[in-house]
């Protein structure tokens, strides 16, 4: 199934507008000099690109809610809903894609925002304190996931649009990251892994997990 939006990132109209009018200003002002910011115009287009996803249709999986690298795959303490969970934690730098998408099909039962550091996003305690955005996700087998965006250390802004109550399908998006972030996903403790730590995935089509069948 594939997913469509536009290729810009709705956060990123006002910025892309900005760079490129500034890239024009110093064309009409400097000449050849202009090249910098016609650099830094290209910079800001690449980083709120949000293409299209190919979200696959296999039961009982949950996909990358990120663009990125694995950081992290291992057997945790999910702290939000007070649990054993598989966590599965995703770095983003700032050449990723930063639009993050619902790992499963599910109801948005609550969120929690949570004030914080801006720690480097790679290390381990920025999970529990940098600033974060928490999304409880149960799917209609029961099966509860958590999704968390964490700020990074130039990350400043963390947007989510995802309120209690609302539907998401697997592979929707629900939010955006500024800037080199991460997203840590908690999923039930019986679920089996199916990436490994260093792996590139990608938001909506990776698959990163296989869920069990809820009881």
């Amino acid at each position: 199934m594939q997913e469509s939006h536009p290729i810009i990132a709705r956060e990123g109209w006002p910025h892309v507008v900005i760079a490129v009018g500034i890239a024009l200003l110093a064309t009409a002002l400097l000449g050849g000099w202009s090249l910098l910011f016609w650099g830094l115009a290209v910079f800001v287009v690449q980083f709120f690109r949000d293409p299209a996803r190919n979200v696959p249709l296999e039961p009982g999986i949950a996909v990358s809610p990120a663009d990125g690298r694995v950081l992290l795959v291992e057997k945790a303490r999910d702290p939000y809903l007070q649990r054993e969970a598989l966590k599965i934690s995703v770095f983003m730098n700032v050449f990723n894609v930063h639009s993050n998408r619902s790992p499963v099909d599910g109801v948005v039962k609550d969120r929690w925002y949570h004030r914080g550091k801006y720690l480097n996003a790679s290390l381990d305690k920025s999970s529990t304190e940098n600033e974060r955005m928490a999304l409880w996700i149960r799917m209609d087998d029961g099966n509860d996931v958590t999704s968390v965006q964490v700020a990074g250390l130039v990350a400043r802004r963390i947007l989510c649009y995802a309120t209690p109550r609302d539907r998401l399908q697997r592979g929707q998006r629900y939010g955006f990251i500024r800037f080199g972030s991460r997203v840590d996903l908690y999923l039930p403790p019986a679920s089996i892994p199916r990436v490994s730590v260093g792996d590139g995935v990608t938001a909506g089509e990776t698959v990163c997990a296989q869920l069990p069948a809820a009881g």
